[in-house]
């Protein structure tokens, strides 16, 4: 696995391991990650950005986010044997990068992990983005003037739609299967949440899907109930801001968010 280690002069005691998500690098989109690890070095803290296994430029068949355990587990060892003073750690991961995380965090019971820092964390499944879908897609578009004309000029599938808002109705309700056996990793980021004594910071953008499905998903899921006021848990919402935070004013807002929380770790 390839890696990029963004060392401080004098570094501290925690280190922060990025998990990337999805199909991109350890430079993240729009630089993400490059800048978060180069200003979090500034303030201190031995950062280490990497590809695991066939991501990016390591080698290795392509991987998904529920088998990377292993890969994270190298990183943090590689993070602590380039920084020996690294004494704990704290993983922070964008969308399956925070679920991620969680699978690792409830797989590992790694004595070194005392942070979490999960932006929009993916909890994706068929009813969760039937539900999302329902609440803030089908829902806005009723209210909508265009798309009322765009329906009574003929220019609309009225049947497909319907059609559609039934399935997701149905897949809403549970009354399609959704799951394969065993627990889905849903549950299973739950229970790691659940039972990981660290500190916990959330980030949420204003207008992203995923952190919609995420909000969602806590608040109808019995495995998610109460998580969200877990003691230890702080949460950040970017107003108006993506996925991926691309704009400059998001990103900063994220990185201040995430240097202001890594002091509430430090002695």
């Amino acid at each position: 696995m390839l890696g990029v280690l963004s060392l401080p002069e004098l570094p501290c005691a925690l280190g922060l391991v990025i998990v990337v998500g999805g199909p991109q690098t350890r430079v993240g989109s729009h630089r993400q990650f490059v800048l978060l690890a180069r200003r979090l070095a500034a303030a201190g803290y031995p950062v280490l950005r990497f590809d695991y296994r066939g991501m990016g430029d390591s080698g290795g068949e392509t991987k998904n986010f529920e088998e990377i355990d292993q890969d994270i587990a190298t990183a943090i060892d590689a993070l602590q044997q380039a920084c020996p003073m690294v004494q704990r750690v704290v993983l922070w991961g964008l969308c399956d990068g925070a679920a991620a995380s969680l699978l690792y965090c409830g797989a590992r019971q790694d004595a070194r992990l005392v942070g979490l820092c999960l932006p929009n964390p993916w909890v994706r499944s068929e009813a969760s983005l039937a539900r999302t879908h329902l609440k803030h897609h089908y829902t806005a578009r009723l209210l909508q003037g265009a798309f009322w004309r765009k329906l009574l000029s003929g220019k609309f599938n009225a049947l497909r739609a319907l059609g559609e808002l039934w399935d997701n109705l149905k897949l809403s309700r549970g009354q399609i299967s959704i799951y394969k056996q065993g627990a889905p990793f849903q549950t299973r980021m739950a229970l790691a949440l659940r039972q990981f004594s660290g500190r916990v910071l959330l980030v949420l953008s204003e207008n992203d899907y995923t952190a919609k499905e995420f909000l969602d998903t806590a608040s109808t899921d019995r495995a998610w109930s109460g998580l969200l006021q877990r003691p230890g848990l702080q949460r950040v919402d970017v107003s108006g801001a993506d996925h991926t935070f691309s704009r400059q004013d998001w990103r900063l807002a994220v990185e201040q968010a995430v240097l202001n929380w890594m002091e509430t770790i430090q002695p």
